[in-house]
């Protein structure tokens, strides 16, 4: 079955780090845009960066800016979110998806209205003292 897993959630105090993984089962990871998204409790689900299949084309929500880095390193078929600085309102469960094609750029993968390939089954994170 291909699918994405994610994984490096966890609890972490304001102002701490953590880095998630994404990495696929099944299939590579090469030719795909990445993207990470997340969802708080009764909150719509939002894109926090995206990054395209040769991370030459990269794209943060504003929220992020600064705190999280995206990153690929093709060779071990995986995708990162290294999160530093963290707040309270960093608090979602967070999900990667994939979407083939070397014309997917970050902007494009970040975008919603567009139907994904893959999806992980997604990682908690939560922000607290």
């Amino acid at each position: 079955q291909l699918q994405l897993v994610e994984s490096g959630g966890g609890l972490v105090q304001p102002g701490g780090s953590l880095r998630l993984s994404c990495a696929p089962s099944g299939f590579t990871l090469k030719y795909y845009a990445i993207g990470w998204f997340r969802q708080a409790p009764g909150k719509e689900r939002e894109g926090v960066s995206c990054i395209n299949n040769n991370g030459e084309s990269i794209k943060y929500a504003d929220s992020v800016k600064g705190r999280f880095t995206i990153s690929r390193d093709n060779a071990k078929n995986t995708v990162y979110l290294q999160m530093d600085s963290l707040k309270p309102e960093d608090t979602a469960v967070y999900y990667c998806a994939a979407d083939w094609g070397p014309h997917i750029s970050a902007q494009m993968m970040c975008d919603l209205s567009r139907a994904q390939d893959y999806w992980g089954q997604g990682t908690q994170v939560t922000v607290s003292s």
